[in-house]
């Protein structure tokens, strides 16, 4: 479930992985509306672990004073925040240099070596 991962993340974020209930709810809720691509990675996320219970797999702990993340559900976050990235893979096409004509160029932009061009020119005359 998706909320059960912006718990973590949320928890994780905080300083010792420890917020109280009230900070952990807002921040989710912050989260959560923030937009699509929030909500498209935490459901990516989620569906690598859809029978996730972050209380009883021991990934969260409760106490009298909040909720805390533990080692375990660090290490488990990170394993599938890793198990998506290797997941998605990317081709990035390498942009070759290449020599632009002159009629490549937008009005505004001037050429440095027509500048000396011009400069030899002035010179001259």
């Amino acid at each position: 479930m998706s909320i059960q991962i912006t718990t973590l993340k949320v928890l994780a974020g905080h300083p010792e992985g420890r917020a109280t209930h009230a900070d952990v709810t807002r921040s989710a809720a912050i989260l959560m509306s923030s937009g699509v691509d929030w909500s498209d990675r935490m459901k990516r996320l989620a569906a690598r672990a859809p029978d996730l219970s972050i209380f009883s797999s021991g990934y969260v702990i409760r106490d009298d004073s909040g909720w805390q993340i533990t080692d375990a559900g660090r290490a488990f976050l990170t394993s599938i925040e890793v198990a998506t990235c290797e997941s998605a893979v990317i081709e990035l096409e390498v942009a070759q240099p290449a020599l632009t004509a002159e009629a490549d160029l937008p009005p505004n932009v001037v050429r440095i070596t027509d500048l000396a061009e011009r400069r030899r020119q002035r010179e001259a005359a």
